[in-house]
């Protein structure tokens, strides 16, 4: 005789064991995890945050302190309110390296925008070689110091290879560095040398983000290379555009050490930068406080520029859909 059993038959799964169920994760759990990932995350974060208050903003607020102050290394800092703001304003000097200094940005800006949008432009329509855009970056690998003191050999008026090859050819020796005209325009193109290729790649990589199909949808419409160009690259490459522009903006308004190894700011002041004339004042003269005077006004200056370049170029919005 046979007895049935009371309890329900097990369910189990066609492989006959059944399947361990994994545990909820609890709220405790998560958050322990999220505290965790926190710490990580400070733990990587703190070298460069350490960089950035000991390297900038430490030295950027002793600097706005001692520009309220006269100071010169040998004796404490005395406040004198804003009597080095008023020295600055009727300063001639430094209006005349502030004028200096806006002819070089503008001609470094210009001839390098449109130069290397035209080398990304080639470079995204014509070759994808990396070797090739290893060679446009070349230059930018050389620090300016060194590439001043070559262009200063090459373009010297006796000795350089530059001015050999133009007495070669016929014409008279170029005073390139030491003529009030030429000087300014040589220290702008032989930046323009260096930087043109990091330039053309950050181009280059905003032109990789444009859709191939829209330029095959407008080869089917019959348009040429120069309508797509500025019907589609142009505004599409805004965004990109604007952010190289206030960055080389704010590169261009710092130029220091070219001029120091190539003109020292002469001749006749002709190269006398801003950032020259403010490094003359602090370790040349030891006015600290009036140095670090025009130094915040440099930066209200690159402030307003790049706050006025950011909304003019709508750097923060794209066409692209």
């Amino acid at each position: 005789m046979t007895i049935a059993s009371s309890s329900p038959p097990s369910r189990l799964p066609a492989g006959g064991a059944s399947e361990p169920r994994s545990k909820p994760r609890t709220r405790r759990t998560e958050v322990g995890e999220t505290r965790g990932d926190g710490r990580l995350a400070a733990v990587f974060i703190a070298p460069a945050l350490l960089g950035f208050l000991v390297f900038l903003l430490w030295p950027t607020l002793r600097g706005i302190y001692l520009s309220f102050t006269r100071f010169n290394l040998l004796t404490p800092a005395k406040w004198v309110g804003l009597d080095n703001y008023v020295r600055m304003v009727n300063d001639p000097i430094f209006w005349d390296s502030l004028k200096v200094t806006v002819e070089y940005v503008v001609i470094n800006i210009g001839v390098q925008t449109v130069s290397a949008l035209a080398i990304a432009v080639l470079l995204q329509r014509l070759t994808q070689s990396a070797m090739l855009r290893g060679i446009v970056l070349t230059p930018y690998l050389m620090s300016n110091v060194v590439a001043g003191l070559v262009w200063l050999w090459i373009l010297d008026t006796q000795l350089g290879i530059g001015n050999e090859i133009i007495s070669a050819l016929g014409a008279d020796r170029i005073p390139f560095l030491a003529d009030e005209t030429w000087a300014i325009p040589t220290i702008a193109l032989i930046n323009v040398w260096r930087h043109v290729g990091y330039t053309a790649l950050l181009l280059f990589a905003g032109l990789q983000a444009i859709p191939n199909d829209m330029y095959e949808a407008a080869r089917v419409d019959g348009a040429s290379e120069w309508r797509m160009f500025w019907r589609i690259t142009m505004p599409l490459l805004r965004p990109v555009l604007a952010v190289v522009l206030i960055m080389t903006v704010i590169g261009s308004f710092q130029v220091f050490d070219t001029v120091a190894v190539t003109t020292a700011g002469g001749p006749a002041n002709a190269t006398n930068v801003l950032q020259y004339y403010i490094y003359g004042s602090a370790f040349g003269r030891f006015q600290f406080g009036y140095a670090s005077a025009m130094s915040v006004a440099l930066l209200v200056v690159l402030s307003a520029i790049t706050v006025l370049q950011y909304r003019l170029t709508r750097a923060g919005r794209t066409d692209l859909g």
